[in-house]
């Protein structure tokens, strides 16, 4: 369904629903203002432009998304991704790439892709989202250890090698409120749950710094002052068409990778209210969002799961608790983001470390290292592409081999029997269809295809049809445990049935299902084969055999 999960909140709102709501968007909104700052500067853009993805994208997502509790903005999971092409293209780049992206967002909504995209293998995303945490946690050491390196290497060794060489530079005062800002964090976890720790390390390191005078650099010394109000919207710069050209790949990456995320966070919070989302809707606002973001000067957005999560855990349970953090956010801006430049920039570093070790999946990667080892070789693929090649051709090469694994685990429980009238077989002894308890003529043999007949198990049908030395009289194929057959099944199954045909051999098709037979039906096989032949199980179909060789047999004088 194509209809805004706030329209369908809005018809049985209460009163007490606002409340909780509000109480869930000002508590959401308090813990996003540090993440969108601290996400935006990570991301190698100035810290404002996460307040104005927080505000637009987050307005857009909660009114427009297909959740009932989604909280959406800049997250964690595109810092790499925007990182890459701001260094490569430029702020005009990275606008036009969102948009692109959001274009895509609604053409996967439009065409009904919400659920597919849900099928992506588990492995895939620990690995790129286990590499991202790496990346980000890397990226974040220049300036928590006060090294004063502002235009580090945007590879992952290239970061490290930086650290190793400028060792002897770290700045003790500065790596000391990066620590204090950890320490905080850390144990305000004991003490409330409800107000979050990043926002008190913010507070208290801030408050410490200006108390002490402690010469360490902030959003101010970097940045300059913050703006108090959104700015006026506008295109990004087009170049040509050969530079947009360029950024369709990227685009597609942060369309998928917004899906992901997004869907994935609705998915979790599904499972928390009791609610189900609907996919489509949320993919279409997830487009709207991230063509709207640039033209406000913000960056890539989607849903967050932890600040969804936070927005659960406090009441929040219709798309108004979303709209009431963007306008907190935006309240904040105005009126408080002259106080956000005093901001030790150590100590958003330390909230983005924090960050990236929630992000690291590691007991899902501890859980994944005890499943069958190609799901490892994916898992840990993926990863280390994340970390030394690039997101978009990990989660590329993730997918084609998690589908390339997926195919051969197929073809491997897929499989054609050879059952003779010798064949016996105790797993079959209470099967009532067993061919063990029936008698085969001489002359007819029974072959059995078990699983999906696809283009992955095809070949084993075509090697058991050449086993036989002597040709029988009558061929057998029994369909009973074949859910489903594609293209090349029905292609092979054609070949075999007009070889069939050339050496005068009967061909019987037995216990064939529902998408089988309409998919040989709609191929015009069951027509070649003739529906006579065509029997809904063994008995009837060894009784047409005996037809068969009844009226190929001699004729007694």
């Amino acid at each position: 369904m194509l209809k805004p999960k706030l329209f369908t909140t809005l018809q049985n709102y209460s009163w007490l629903q606002f409340q909780a709501d509000c109480i869930a968007g000002i508590i959401v909104g308090v813990v996003a203002l540090p993440l969108a700052i601290a996400f935006a500067i990570a991301s190698g853009v100035s810290p404002e432009r996460g307040l104005f993805t927080a505000i637009v994208a987050g307005f857009l997502i909660s009114a427009l998304g297909g959740s009932r509790v989604q909280i959406g903005g800049p997250t964690g999971a595109f810092v790499v991704i925007v990182y890459g092409i701001v260094q490569k293209y430029g702020l005009d780049g990275l606008w036009i790439a969102t948009m692109m992206g959001g274009v895509w967002l609604i053409i996967m909504g439009l065409c009904r892709f919400g659920s597919a995209v849900k099928f992506i293998p588990y492995p895939v995303i620990v690995g790129f989202t286990s590499g991202i945490a790496l990346i980000i946690f890397s990226s974040q050491m220049g300036d928590f250890l006060g090294l004063g390196v502002h235009n580090l290497p945007a590879s992952f060794l290239g970061k490290w090698i930086v650290y190793f060489t400028d060792v002897s530079q770290i700045d003790l005062i500065t790596l000391s409120v990066g620590l204090f800002s950890l320490a905080i964090m850390i144990v305000w976890r004991r003490v409330s749950r409800r107000v979050p720790g990043p926002l008190m390390a913010l507070l208290f390191s801030t408050l410490v710094a200006q108390w002490l005078h402690l010469p360490v650099e902030t959003i101010g010394s970097r940045f300059g002052d913050i703006p108090h109000h959104l700015p006026v919207p506008g295109l990004p710069h087009w170049h040509n068409w050969e530079f947009v050209k360029t950024l369709i790949p990227v685009s597609m990456t942060i369309a998928l990778l917004a899906g992901i995320e997004s869907l994935l966070s609705a998915v979790i919070s599904d499972g928390m209210i009791g609610g189900k989302h609907r996919p489509n809707m949320e993919l279409i606002a997830q487009g709207i969002a991230n063509i709207c973001s640039p033209l406000f000067g913000g960056i890539t957005a989607t849903g967050a799961i932890a600040r969804t999560t936070t927005n659960i855990h406090n009441g929040g349970r219709t798309p108004i608790a979303g709209i009431v953090h963007a306008l907190m956010l935006l309240l904040v801006m105005i009126f408080f983001g002259k106080w956000a430049v005093l901001i030790p920039l150590s100590t958003l570093a330390a909230i983005l470390m924090v960050v990236s070790y929630h992000m690291s999946e590691w007991h899902s990667v501890k859980m994944i290292m005890k499943s069958p080892k190609s799901d490892v070789a994916v898992m840990i693929i993926t990863f280390l592409l994340t970390i030394f090649v690039d997101l978009t051709v990990a989660i590329q090469v993730g997918i084609l081999l998690a589908v390339l694994l997926f195919i051969r685990r197929m073809a491997m429980v897929s499989n054609v029997g050879i059952i003779t009238r010798e064949f016996e077989d105790e797993d079959e002894t209470d099967d009532p269809l067993a061919i063990a308890k029936r008698t085969v003529p001489k002359g007819v043999e029974v072959y059995e295809i078990n699983g999906p007949f696809f283009f992955g198990a095809s070949y084993k049908f075509i090697e058991a049809m050449n086993v036989v030395s002597k040709q029988p009289k009558v061929r057998i194929i029994r369909m009973r445990h074949v859910p489903a057959i594609d293209a090349t099944g029905i292609r092979v199954l054609r070949e075999e049935c007009e070889n069939a045909r050339k050496n005068h051999i009967a061909f019987i098709l037995s216990g064939v299902q529902r998408q089988p037979r309409e998919a040989l039906e709609n191929a015009g096989i069951l027509k070649l084969i003739g529906d006579e032949n065509i029997c809904d199980q063994i008995d009837e179909a060894l009784k047409r055999s005996e037809s068969f060789l009844s009226a190929s047999a001699p004729q007694s004088k």
